[in-house]
C-alpha cells in the first residue's frame, strides 16, 4: 500500500466514519477504486485495515468528548452519580452487538464485504433515512423546535435503559456493510425520541466502545491466527492512516453536530440513494466488480 493510497483511504474513514453514509461501505467502494481489492491475499490485509483505522475515528471522539469521557470516569469511581449512569446506558447499548459480532465476523467478511452488499444498503437505508426523517418531522417536529407537549422530544440527561437497549438491538444491523452504525443508531435515537443532535452524541459516544472492541477484535485476530495479513501493508500505512482518519473525523464530527442543530437526517438519505446509483452505473460499465 503506497503513503497515497493510506492517506485516501484514512479521509474515507474520518469523514464518513460519524456521517451516517457508511464509512465501511466507502472504504470498501474506495479500495475497489483503487485497485486494492486483489489479489485475495492483499484483500484480506486491506480489510483489516479498514477496521483498524477505526482507531483514529475513537482518538476524534475522545478529544471532542472529553469531558463526557471523563464524567464517566469520575462515575465509575463514585464521584459522579450521572457519569456512573451514562456508562450503565452505553454498556447496555454495546452488549447486543458486542456478544454477536465476533460470531459473525468470518461471514461478514465472506459474503458481504463486496460493492454489491454495500450497494443494496446504501439503497435500502437511503430510502429507510428518509421516510424517518420524514415521519419525525411530522411526529415531534423540525429539531431546531423547542420541546413542548407537541414536540416532546426527550432530552439527552433522560435516555433510559430501555430507550439503550433498543439502539443497542439496532445497532446490530449495522454489521452489513453499506448500513451505517452512525446511521443506524441515530435512527434508532430518533425512533426512541431523541433530537437528531441527541442521537447523534449518544452514537458519537457509543461508538468508543464498539469501534475499539472491534479494533481489538480485528488486531488480535489478524495477529494471533497466523502470519499478520497487515504485515504485508507495511506499519508506515497503517500509522499514516489513523492520524490523517484522526483529523477528519474531527472535523466530520464538529460539522455533523452544527448541521443537526437545524436539519434532519434527510439529506443522507439522498445522498446515498444518489452513491449507490453512481455505483450500480459503474458495476453495469463494467468498471467495478460486485465480487470486491
Amino acid at each position: 500500500m503506497t503513503w497515497f493510497q493510506a492517506v485516501i483511504l484514512g479521509l474515507v474513514e474520518g469523514i464518513t466514519e460519524y456521517l451516517p453514509v457508511s464509512s465501511t461501505g466507502h472504504l470498501i467502494l474506495a479500495s475497489a477504486l483503487l485497485g486494492l481489492d486483489s489479489p485475495p491475499e492483499r484483500k484480506v490485509a486491506v480489510d483489516a485495515f479498514t477496521i483498524v483505522i477505526q482507531g483514529g475515528a475513537i482518538l476524534a471522539v475522545l478529544g471532542l468528548y472529553w469531558p463526557r469521557v471523563k464524567q464517566m470516569a469520575l462515575g465509575l469511581v463514585g464521584r459522579d452519580s450521572e457519569g456512573l449512569r451514562l456508562f450503565g446506558l452505553l454498556v447496555v447499548a454495546f452488549l447486543p452487538a458486542g456478544l454477536i459480532g465476533p460470531f459473525l465476523d468470518d461471514p461478514i467478511d465472506t459474503y458481504l464485504f463486496n460493492p454489491l452488499a454495500v450497494i443494496i444498503a446504501l439503497a435500502f437505508w437511503g430510502v429507510v433515512m428518509i421516510l424517518i426523517d420524514r415521519w419525525q418531522r411530522r411526529r415531534f417536529g423540525s429539531p431546531d423546535e423547542p420541546a413542548s407537549a407537541s414536540h416532546p422530544f426527550v432530552p439527552f440527561g433522560q435516555i433510559t435503559w430501555r430507550m439503550a437497549l433498543v439502539i443497542g438491538l439496532m445497532q446490530c444491523l449495522a454489521m452489513w456493510p453499506g448500513t451505517s452504525r452512525s446511521m443506524i443508531t441515530i435512527v434508532a435515537g430518533m425512533i426512541v425520541g431523541l433530537r437528531p443532535r441527541d442521537a447523534a452524541e449518544f452514537s458519537f459516544l457509543l461508538a468508543l466502545p464498539t469501534l475499539g472492541g472491534a479494533t481489538v477484535f480485528k488486531l488480535a485476530k489478524d495477529t494471533l491466527g497466523g502470519p499478520s495479513a497487515l504485515a504485508t501493508l507495511g506499519i508506515a500505512p497503517i500509522v499514516l492512516g489513523i492520524a490523517v482518519a484522526t483529523v477528519a473525523a474531527a472535523l466530520a464530527v464538529t460539522w455533523l453536530v452544527h448541521y443537526l442543530n437545524r436539519h434532519g437526517l434527510g439529506v443522507f438519505g439522498w445522498y446515498r440513494l444518489a452513491l449507490a446509483a453512481a455505483f450500480a452505473g459503474l458495476v453495469a460499465a463494467g468498471w467495478l466488480s460486485i465480487g470486491g
